[in-house]
């Protein structure tokens, strides 16, 4: 069973190294370039998070001493990922910056002193208003997965105990077998 885990450990190492890579290269884009490098990074990103889920999965699955050993691996896994998004956040804000201050050139506003003290505090409102609800977002998205991992440990201990309970039925149908062939064997 750990060589399923063991694939998907190769396939996350490889998409992780990959994605370093183009975060790298596209510090050095501008303008649209950098657009499509980041919506590909991104998408890395998505997949390299379903091998992470699906090592959790794994992992999960297998025999305690293992276990414990994949779940650590895995934590190493999740930190790195974070990392990544990190940089990713970092090169966006950084090609947001760019975008606006491009977009105010276009408009020939190029003087800063010109744009009005209100132009500059709905854009002050709209980018914070643009960042709460994606912290928001971000926030709920983990929420859902620490649930999804509550809901799957709680059905392997469900299963663990039904089968412990099946188990007992099995030792006590037993007994209760052998008492009554004992007590029909004895004389009357």
């Amino acid at each position: 069973m750990a060589a399923v885990f063991e694939g998907y450990e190769k396939q996350y190492c490889e998409l992780s190294a990959n994605l370093s890579k183009k975060c790298a290269s596209a510090n050095l884009l501008d303008g649209e370039q950098k657009k499509q490098k980041l919506a590909e990074i991104q998408t890395g990103l998505d997949e390299a998070e379903a091998l992470i889920r699906k090592m959790d999965l794994d992992a999960r699955s297998l025999q305690p001493n293992i276990k414990a050993v994949l779940l650590a691996k895995l934590r190493e896994y999740k930190s790195d990922l974070n990392n990544l998004k990190s940089e990713v956040k970092r090169i966006a804000s950084t090609n947001l910056n760019q975008a606006a201050r491009d977009e105010l050139l276009e408009a020939g506003l190029a003087d800063t002193l010109a744009v009005s003290a209100n132009q500059k505090d709905r854009l002050v409102m709209s980018t914070g208003r643009l960042n709460n609800s994606s912290n928001r977002i971000r926030e709920s998205r983990k929420v859902m997965l620490e649930t999804e991992e509550l809901g799957v440990s709680l059905l392997q201990d469900l299963h663990q105990q039904r089968q412990s309970l099946l188990n007992a039925n099995n030792t006590v149908q037993l007994f209760l077998h052998h008492i009554l062939s004992f007590l029909s064997l004895q004389p009357k």
